[in-house]
């Protein structure tokens, strides 16, 4: 049997500091030590949250005017760079808010919680060996969960900056780790994303590369490239954006009244995010490599479901029906939990010359029409189509 090394450290996290309340046994003293620790991981949790809400509203965001303090060049500089805050400005941050709110604790515990433990210490001083022990391992408890609470956050964080691709594979395949960031981490770093779609992606983008060459060919076999077909969940690009009249009526009629190429993408954009669900039975299947399915835009319009693929498959069958350009991105997005195959778009704005990042897939989560988030949560973008 294989374990995963993930899990195993998350029962070292947990077990250890109750083995050795069990061997030390009761005392005040080891106990304000311990309690010291706990303080910190809880102090650290509320500055996470904390740090993470002001990081966000001043630097990302922008909803507060802090930032415009700030030099205007370094806050263009920012804006281009959102992972340099999460990297750098928000570690301060939260450095700053973990000491006031370690102090303000210490000291409500000067006044309160010690004297309790001395108290007793002296009650428990003459009781039999095991109950000591006993008490003591109780007593570590509140000290393990903080450091299954710190481990989650800490391997949460390894994940975002994608420091090893290992690591992010044995992090897919924790269960232990996926519970804690689905129940905690992520209800605490308030990403609307992973909170309303908590399994919006999950490696459910297949690519297959098939040889279209016949059995009775003399073709040089260097040549053999031209005459690979990729399939994308079962289906070939070409097959996957297809569309029909009654997509193409409806999607010129979604955008008659709209102006500008970023008006018309917005409202396509819109519709397909406020309409499409995600069909996690399909993503199941597709994990089993299962395509015995239907995929792409005329079976996501029709059925109102579909996974990435299919939401971006129909984003482009639209937006080309609405005489925009349009673009198929494929790489890695971050759910929440771990880095995972994903699909997205991008589309030509003609009025501003330039591509913008679209994920139709991601639109319960906030905005992600050409939303600065791209940065944090999308990755290894390869565009696999344009037209």
């Amino acid at each position: 049997m294989k374990y995963n090394p993930i899990n195993i450290l998350f029962a070292l996290a947990f077990f250890l500091p109750i083995l050795k309340g069990f061997i030390v046994k009761f005392n005040s003293q080891n106990l304000k030590e311990d309690l010291i620790e706990v303080i910190k991981s809880i102090s650290f949790v509320i500055s996470l949250i904390l740090g993470i809400y002001v990081t966000r509203r001043i630097f990302i965001y922008h909803d507060w005017n802090i930032v415009d303090l700030l030099p205007e060049n370094l806050i263009s500089f920012l804006d281009a760079r959102p992972m340099i805050v999460y990297i750098f400005i928000l570690p301060i941050i939260i450095y700053i808010i973990y000491k006031l709110v370690f102090i303000i604790i210490e000291f409500l515990n000067l006044i309160s919680i010690y004297p309790i433990l001395d108290t007793m210490e002296k009650f428990f001083r003459n009781k039999r060996q095991f109950i000591r022990r006993l008490m003591g391992a109780i007593f570590e408890i509140p000290k393990a969960i903080c450091y299954i609470l710190l481990l989650s956050f800490a391997l949460n964080f390894l994940s975002v900056i994608n420091l090893s691709a290992p690591i992010n594979k044995q992090l897919q395949g924790s269960n232990i780790y996926n519970y804690m960031c689905k129940e905690i981490v992520i209800p605490i770093a308030n990403s609307k994303l992973a909170k309303q779609l908590p399994e919006v992606i999950n490696n459910s983008l297949k690519v297959e590369i098939k040889q279209n060459i016949p059995s009775n060919s003399s073709q040089n076999k260097n040549n053999s490239k031209s005459n690979q077909i990729v399939y994308y969940n079962g289906v070939t690009l070409d097959e996957g954006i297809k569309s029909n009249k009654e997509i193409d009526s409806f999607a010129k009629k979604l955008v008659q009244d709209q102006k500008t190429d970023k008006a018309k993408a917005r409202a396509i954009y819109n519709w397909i995010g406020a309409n499409i669900e995600y069909d996690y039975d399909k993503a199941n299947r597709v994990l089993s490599s299962d395509f015995n399915i239907s995929s792409g835009a005329i079976p996501t319009y029709k059925t109102k479901k579909g996974i990435c693929f299919d939401y971006s498959c129909l984003y482009v069958a639209m937006c080309r029906s609405a005489g925009l350009k349009v673009r198929m991105v494929t790489g890695d997005g971050f759910n929440g939990i771990s880095w995972v195959s994903h699909a997205w778009n991008q589309v030509y704005v003609s009025e501003e010359n330039k591509w913008i990042n679209v994920d139709t897939t991601f639109y319960k989560g906030g905005n992600y029409f050409n939303s600065r988030r791209f940065e944090l949560d999308h990755r290894g973008d390869k565009i696999i189509g344009e037209w």
